[in-house]
């Protein structure tokens, strides 16, 4: 009699497992919310935290938490949210585990027009996520057409997006040597932080994160029939290219706003999606609000590591991604090539 052969497929598949996965990735982003509401240069306890967001009585401590950290980690849950779902959408429409809106050059061109305006313009900061979604949108035109050839090709998609990418941050190098004197206020955008966000950051992306949110879950059903190929999909009566357009455009108003905000964070969109996807299959009704939740996770978290280990010196959290990032990065490299 065979002993039944252990396949990992067949746990990931169970629905149980996913909403037990699910559920381990809610209490994940929730920790990581308290923890960062929690720890920095004055530690504040959860009841003073639970006192603070039930009550009105501004001492020092509810002053810090209302007026720094609260914003400052809404926002990142928000940034954490905006580029783990595009990074899923991403990888989905290219069927490429290595797309993601840094890496294949979308954060590159919200980058480029968002430095644009902060260097040129800078009292017009509030058209920032608008001029950044177009930013991006082209870049990620650019890259379909320079990867176009007779279909779509995963290798194609990252040669292309490192071109792309490459090309648009020489220009982004050549704004910031020309105008050295301004330069100090486009330096933390060029490495991605969230210090001194506050309550006007967060009116400027949570609109944004909503639709991009609501478009991403409307959109599961198309990402799911992609997944058969395009021939399968054409055969359902799904418009294979429009779909990838409209999904495309999704992802870069999910980045251009995360990017407006905080600037050139890179890796979450990589790490987030892949991550949730090893966990919970493939299936973007759950690889969605998974993604989500595991993107408040670990923005929030990178965030409070780059606050507390260096203190009283702030690490931005774009540096901690890199850190982790590049890593899993050449080791998704490895294992897909």
């Amino acid at each position: 009699m065979k002993k039944p052969v252990f396949k990992w497929e067949n746990i990931r598949e169970r629905r149980t497992w996913r909403l037990f996965i699910l559920f381990i990735f809610f209490i994940l982003a929730c920790v990581s919310i308290l923890f960062s509401l929690s720890k920095g240069a004055v530690d504040i306890s959860w009841s003073t935290i639970w006192t603070s967001l039930t009550s009105f009585d501004m001492e020092s401590k509810q002053q810090i938490l209302w007026n720094i950290r609260l914003p400052r980690v809404i926002i990142g849950a928000l940034v954490g949210v905006n580029l783990a779902l595009a990074g899923a959408i991403l990888q989905g429409i290219m069927r490429n585990p290595l797309a993601d809106p840094g890496i294949i050059g979308i954060n590159s061109g919200a980058g480029l027009v968002g430095v644009v305006i902060l260097l040129l313009f800078p009292h017009l900061e509030f058209i920032v996520p608008i001029g950044a979604f177009f930013g991006a949108m082209g870049a990620a035109v650019l890259i379909y057409v320079l990867a176009w050839k007779r279909g779509i090709q995963p290798v194609r998609i990252v040669l292309a997006g490192v071109a792309v990418s490459a090309f648009l941050g020489s220009w982004i190098s050549i704004l910031m040597i020309f105008y050295s004197d301004r330069v100090q206020g486009a330096l933390m955008f060029m490495v991605g932080g969230l210090s001194a966000r506050s309550w006007n950051h967060v009116e400027m992306i949570w609109i944004y994160s909503l639709l991009g949110l609501l478009f991403a879950i409307f959109g599961t059903r198309w990402m799911n029939i992609l997944l058969l190929g395009d021939e399968t999909a054409r055969g359902l009566g799904l418009s294979v290219e429009r779909t990838r357009i409209i999904m495309t455009a999704v992802a870069s108003l999910l980045a251009a706003s995360a990017v407006s905000v905080v600037g050139l964070l890179g890796f979450v969109g990589l790490i987030v999606p892949h991550a949730a996807r090893l966990l919970i299959g493939n299936d973007y009704r759950l690889l969605i609000p998974a993604s989500c939740f595991l993107g408040i996770a670990v923005v929030t978290f990178s965030d409070t590591v780059g606050r507390l280990i260096m203190a009283p010196v702030e690490i931005p959290v774009g540096v901690i991604m890199g850190i982790f990032g590049a890593p899993f990065f050449l080791y998704l490299l490895r294992r897909e090539t």
